[in-house]
């Protein structure tokens, strides 16, 4: 006859008692109760057993009993205890070197990682919080409708600011700047510099650049003054003192009096400047709205709603832009009215644009808020695998510790004490590895501005707040990744744990561990899928067909130096036998310079049926030095004189955009702002003359005289020669001004800068991720054999092969990966497939990415546990099996 099933006693009434009673008499209680409970169920039976039992527990319910009472350990946070807890958590990090070199490198990695994302982070959001009023300061933006699309301006024209000054009181400032280039003159010392700017002249006080030398308030009031930096004023004066000194600026060689000298423009700005010239000088008489080309601020009182100023924009919109435009295009005031029915003006933030507006006019290049929000996510990610991988390497180290907790709960220990023991061991861990992830940022850093494209100075880690911060996430990372080993370590009972036999059958299935594994390889999934989207996405940007030749092709830009014999020199140019093709043209694909118009096609009515189109403007040898195919019509030819006057190229963007489609343009006429008519003589293919991301706009090609450039396109292998030659000829024209060149292909490359800065970080720190999951997963195989250990022998002894053991124990760890790869391929394809809207020109995210990233994480798992479950079918079975 089978014994009858053993009965429990309540379990309720036990969780009852172990909330009242004491902690010190708790064990001691609970097994008399449980003595006289089994006693009781054979005598009285279950049910009469388990009504004793609940009158007995009841009946402790007095003050000697109760946990108020004063307790007769003494308080473990004691600083004598706590620097007891430091001695032992140090001789135990030493007595398992192996255990706590993993560790660190595992939390070093880790914290710095998160560290060096949280550096770029901050960097990024300070951008333009250096104005005293930078809260109250907006730019002006222009939005306009067409083409199917919203284009959107970060400048506008020079009357716009302080028009909507004078109209609104709670506008208290309006202030402008442009941007400029050209060259720089004092003595002997020329250059061309390629960051000035005209500005108002309250632009450096409402921007509160500091000054080292003169009046941040008078100093651009009068024409011809410039306020320079520092570094410019020891570029051009040395030691002198350059206040009051003449500085000639441009071909002309206008004189400009050094008014002021500042510091700098702090590196967390939108625009950087050397020099700023008095717009006083430009002369402005009779400002106009329509246009662009002024980056205009307005500081608001600090009560004013910028929603509610713009909302009264429209007004100014009808009283001067209207006029204008009916002006300029010889139409009626309604045609004119409607014309300008998507012109809008809005406010933004001074504090937002630099993550938050990329309009190809940007002052420099812009940030990204969503790339802030993924660095930030995946800071927070690298640092959670680096604490997932401490706990799963803290718990692979259970068993060896186990009979260290049985003997210290025999000799009076108790739980709390435990627990505080082994966080005290994680967090000193983790400051350990604070310190070696200190010396990793100092010796990274560089290499990451490189990358990142920041300079951000090593003195910023020195900061009390930067150290304040890593050692805060160096502790609390601590208290996280060490608060389940704590608990699970200290749960151990006092007779199983000095036994031996705590880890029994089946407890290699635990759904913590493996759950942790899973998030690493998925996390790991994640971003090599990312990382090799990202890699083919640039790699199709910088490979397509982009309708031009832009290999070995140099542009000359500042060949206005030469006045009126650039067509001299262009021809002489022509004549070398390296140079295949010559023009004179400033616009470039990818160049700054681009004009731009609203047109339509004649005898349609100008209501609705303009669109607006870029305009270049090249001379008869353009299309050929480029290779830009004409597919309808004719190139310009100096056979039809009137192609100079009035005949022009469109792409085919621009037939497409004006109703063309279908038809032949060719001899139809276009009408541009101002009536100005002109004849379609040609098509050109599509190109792209902007970057890869934006779809390619409706362009013109017109005529142009003295364009103030010139494009060559060259054959040789010695380019180097080649350029020596050039200056040479370059100084035969003008011995004065410096030569300056660029290939067209290097120009090209810079549009994708920052999709290269993004693709090389996701890189890196997928690597960094995958090292983190991959010392998880070695943790992880370590606490499964270790309690399959005496399993391993038995097969070994009943006959089992070394291959078949290495299958058994491999073949749960593929699971888990296989499944974290299929978690993690839906996430990575929504995020990918929403980071690639962002380019009009993008590649399919195709099921082999999500396949080769699969088998890269399942291979690098495999070489991680394979040396595991192959040192472990190797071992002597005699080991294994000897206690038992």
């Amino acid at each position: 006859m089978p014994p009858a099933p053993r009965s429990n006693p309540p379990r309720l009434a036990d969780c009852f008692l172990t909330w009242f009673c004491a902690l010190h008499l708790r064990e001691e209680v609970l097994g008399d109760l449980h003595e006289r409970y089994a006693l009781r169920v054979t005598q009285l039976g279950e049910s009469k057993a388990r009504w004793w039992y609940w009158r007995d527990v009841i009946a402790y319910v007095r003050p000697e009993f109760l946990k108020r009472q004063p307790q007769t350990y003494s308080n473990p946070r004691t600083t004598v205890m706590i620097r007891n807890y430091v001695k032992i958590a140090w001789r135990n990090l030493m007595l398992n070197k192996a255990f706590t070199a993993i560790n660190i490198l595992g939390l070093a990695i880790g914290l710095t990682s998160f560290m060096l994302i949280a550096v770029f982070v901050y960097n990024e959001l300070s951008y333009d919080k250096y104005p005293a009023h930078a809260k109250n300061i907006y730019r002006v933006q222009l939005s306009v409708a067409g083409n199917g699309d919203v284009a959107v301006y970060p400048n506008v024209d020079a009357g716009v600011g302080e028009g909507i000054q004078r109209a609104f009181p709670e506008v208290k400032a309006a202030t402008k700047y442009m941007p400029v280039s050209d060259y720089i003159q004092y003595k002997d010392n020329q250059f061309k510099e390629a960051h000035l700017a005209f500005a108002d002249s309250n632009f450096l006080q409402l921007f509160s650049i500091p000054f080292i030398k003169g009046n941040a308030a008078t100093a651009l009031i009068a024409p011809n003054s410039v306020v320079i930096s520092n570094e410019f004023a020891r570029k051009y004066f040395g030691d002198e003192d350059p206040m009051g000194k003449a500085l000639a600026v441009g071909t002309q060689r206008s004189a400009f009096t050094v008014t002021g000298v500042i510091d700098k423009v702090p590196e967390n700005s939108h625009f950087h400047s050397d020099a700023f010239l008095s717009l006083s000088s430009r002369r402005i008489t009779n400002p106009t709205w329509s246009n662009i080309g002024f980056f205009s601020y307005l500081e608001l009182a600090d009560k004013a709603d910028p929603k509610k100023l713009e909302a009264k924009f429209p007004q100014l919109v009808a009283k001067y832009v209207v006029p204008e435009v009916q002006r300029d295009m010889g139409v009626s005031l309604a045609e004119a009215r409607k014309a300008v029915g998507t012109f809008r003006f809005w406010l933004q933030p001074l504090t937002d644009i630099h993550l938050y507006s990329n309009t190809k006019y940007e002052l420099e290049p812009n940030g990204d808020i969503k790339y802030v929000y993924i660095f930030s996510a995946l800071a927070l990610f690298i640092l959670l695998l680096a604490c997932i991988n401490f706990t799963n390497l803290s718990t692979a180290q259970a068993a060896k510790r186990s009979r260290e907790v049985g003997i210290r709960k025999v000799m009076g220990s108790i739980k709390n004490q435990i627990v505080f023991q082994f966080l005290t061991e994680s967090v000193l861990l983790t400051l350990l590895a604070m310190l070696c992830a200190y010396g990793l940022l100092f010796l990274l850093l560089p290499y990451f501005n490189q990358v990142a494209n920041k300079q951000i100075s090593l003195s910023f880690l020195l900061d009390y707040r930067a150290v304040l911060t890593l050692f805060l996430v160096s502790f609390l990372s601590g208290i996280l990744a060490g608060v389940y080993p704590a608990f699970f370590l200290s749960s151990f009972g006092i007779i199983k744990t000095l036994k031996g036999s705590f880890f029994g059958k089946g407890s290699q299935k635990k759904p913590l561990h493996n759950g942790l594994i899973i998030f690493q390889f998925a996390i790991s999934t994640i971003l090599l899928i990312a990382t090799l989207v990202v890699y083919k996405q640039l790699q199709y940007m910088q490979t397509k067909k982009l309708g031009y030749d832009k290999d070995q092709v140099i542009t000359l830009p500042d060949t206005r130096l030469l006045g009126d014999r650039q067509l001299a020199f262009k021809e002489q140019l022509a004549q070398n036998a390296h140079v295949v093709s010559a023009s004179l043209s400033r616009y470039t694909p990818g160049g700054m310079m681009m004009d731009g118009t609203q047109i339509y096609p004649k005898n349609e009515s100008s209501n609705g049926a303009e669109i607006h189109a870029n305009i270049f403007y090249i001379d008869y040898d353009y299309l050929h030095t480029l290779g830009i195919q004409v597919v309808q019509g004719r190139n310009f030819s100096r056979d039809f004189p009137t192609d100079s006057i009035s005949g022009i190229l469109i792409n085919e963007s621009a037939v497409h955009e004006l109703g063309w489609k279908g038809t032949n343009p060719i001899g139809k006429s276009i009408v541009r702002s101002g009536n100005h008519e002109y004849k379609v003589i040609g098509v050109v293919k599509d190109f792209n003359y902007v970057s890869v991301k934006q779809k390619v706009a409706p362009l013109m090609l017109m005529m142009g005289r003295n364009a103030g450039g010139i494009v060559l396109k060259i054959k040789t292998t010695d380019v180097s020669g080649f350029l020596d030659d050039l200056k040479r000829q370059w100084d035969s024209f003008n011995p004065n001004g410096p030569l300056e060149y660029h290939f067209l292909d290097e120009q090209f490359a810079t549009f994708y800068a920052s999709e290269q800065r993004t693709q090389q970080l996701f890189s890196a720190f997928a690597l960094l991720a995958v090292i983190i999951a991959s010392l998880g997963l070695f943790a992880l195989s370590a606490f499964v054999i270790e309690q399959r250990t005496k399993e391993i022998g038995i097969r070994k002894v009943m006959g089992a092969s070394v291959p078949g053991i290495v299958q058994l124990l491999v073949k749960d760890f593929v699971q888990l990966v296989l499944i974290a790869v299929v978690i993690a391929s839906p996430i990575a394809w929504y995020a990918m497939h929403y980071w690639l809207q962002d380019f009009a020109y993008r590649i399919d995210v195709e099921w082999w990415m999500f396949a080769l990233s699969g088998l890269m994480a399942l291979s690098i798992a495999l070489l991680t546990v394979s040396y595991q479950s192959i040192k472990a079918a190797l071992m002597n079975p005699v080991k294994s099996l000897r206690s038992e």
